[in-house]
């Protein structure tokens, strides 16, 4: 029992620390850990092992691979080059279905660009099109933020699915291949919210007149640095399929190496210089846009490194082997690493940190809890950031951000944002459990 005991003071002080003291949450998590390593009873030795064991490993898989996927968001966004890609996509699908514009343009934005910074950058046009084509501003509001929220919770290269695979042994092809698929049938259902419910909410439209940045990238380079990386990824994941015995071609070892994730995104962050009109100090250097990424980047990095030593700290106290017994026989599955970031993401507000530290709680239960072969680690990747929309309130940012630039009331982000949400993730986990139930 001391062991569920200190686990529950342990979320306890986590979601208390974040949301009430408003700690970070990077040191929330590091003496959460420690905590929980003492009232377990683990002697000091092997709690400071576990501190740099889990930090160490988590960053040697992850580390890099999150900078240089915030790296492409940031020079993206910076360049104009995610304002290109929002543009050619309206243009593409045409205004009178602009419900569904801003759903995918939200998808397609939020795998490079935060889903908040994606927001901003996307609302003025919403705003705008809304306005011209004559429909609900929080209808189109509500698309554009589903559609964000989607890929930020389950499709890499998003820090927290990248986090979530790394600490659970995941692999990331087969996530993301997986988490497109899911993330996109999941829409279906929010869309009928957003023009069916959503848009019953009435929000007046202010156009605020601005001037166009007078250099646009071309859509081509725009596209290349966030297809190309997914593209190498992806076709790695196909060579290592066992059943294609590709692994012999004489062209794997070039495919090995380009699609290992950290050099496939180096490779991203290469093709984003190419975005720039002119690539000089403002660019490259410490207080550059690269600069930028590594502010950004190193909160989510150092979380995540958080996240892995709370994971090492219960599998080095034998929590594993408690949880085995426990669960045995159960077939509560995907459902509780599900309900886990639902309860996380509700009480603290951020995605990211629901999906890091719910992984890190469930890597030592994934025997147990029947999840240890490849494909159901794929699929709890994805329960768990179906469990992270579950629900965007009050303490999340992104609420904020979109209630602010919208002129929403709370009670108005409450009916558009938060209820949809809670489609999305329930939306998200019956098409989880479904595709397990056909596959197995």
């Amino acid at each position: 029992m001391i062991h569920v005991i200190a686990l529950i003071i342990a979320l306890a002080f986590i979601i208390i620390g974040i949301v009430r003291w408003k700690i970070h949450p990077f040191f929330v998590l590091l003496l959460a850990a420690i905590g929980y390593g003492f009232i377990t009873g683990m002697g000091v030795t092997e709690i400071i092992s576990s501190v740099n064991t889990g930090f160490g490993s988590i960053m040697g898989k992850i580390g890099l691979i999150i900078f240089f996927g915030v790296a492409i968001g940031t020079i993206l966004e910076k360049s104009g080059g995610a304002m290109v890609i929002a543009t050619r996509m309206l243009n593409w699908i045409g205004e009178k279905s602009i419900h569904l514009a801003m759903m995918i343009t939200g998808y397609l934005l939020s795998v490079p660009v935060f889903a908040d910074s994606a927001f901003i950058i996307m609302n003025s046009l919403n705003k705008a099109l809304s306005d011209k084509a004559k429909v609900s501003y929080a209808g189109t509001t509500a698309a554009l933020a589903l559609g964000l929220t989607a890929t930020h919770v389950m499709v890499p290269p998003t820090p927290g699915p990248i986090a979530a695979a790394g600490i659970l042994g995941a692999e990331l092809g087969s996530v993301i291949l997986w988490g497109v698929i899911v993330s996109m049938l999941s829409l279906v259902p929010c869309y009928f919210f957003a023009t069916k419910i959503a848009s019953k909410v009435k929000i007046p439209i202010t156009i605020e007149s601005s001037a166009d940045a007078l250099h646009k990238p071309k859509l081509r380079l725009s596209l290349l640095c966030i297809v190309v990386p997914i593209v190498l990824i992806v076709l790695k994941s196909v060579f290592d399929y066992p059943q294609l015995n590709l692994t012999t071609s004489p062209v794997y070892p070039v495919v090995a190496f380009l699609g290992e994730p950290v050099i496939a995104l180096l490779i991203g962050v290469l093709l984003a210089l190419l975005l720039p009109e002119k690539l000089d100090v403002k660019v490259y250097s410490s207080t550059g846009w690269l600069g930028d990424s590594l502010l950004i980047a190193a909160p989510i990095i150092l979380i995540t490194g958080a996240g892995g030593i709370f994971g090492a700290m219960l599998q080095n106290s034998g929590f594993a082997e408690l949880i085995t017994e426990s669960f045995s026989g159960m077939t509560i599955g995907l459902f509780f690493p599900f309900l886990l970031a639902s309860c996380l993401k509700t009480t603290q507000g951020s995605s990211t940190v629901a999906l890091i530290t719910t992984a890190s709680i469930v890597a030592p239960m994934m025997p147990a809890l029947g999840l240890e072969d490849p494909f159901m680690k794929t699929m709890t990747v994805l329960a768990i950031g179906a469990g992270s929309t579950v629900v965007s309130h009050a303490n999340d940012s992104f609420f904020w951000v979109l209630t602010q630039l919208t002129g929403m009331d709370v009670k108005q982000g409450n009916q558009v944002h938060t209820l949809g949400t809670l489609t999305l993730g329930i939306s998200a986990i019956s098409i989880i459990f479904l595709i397990t139930q056909v596959a197995h």
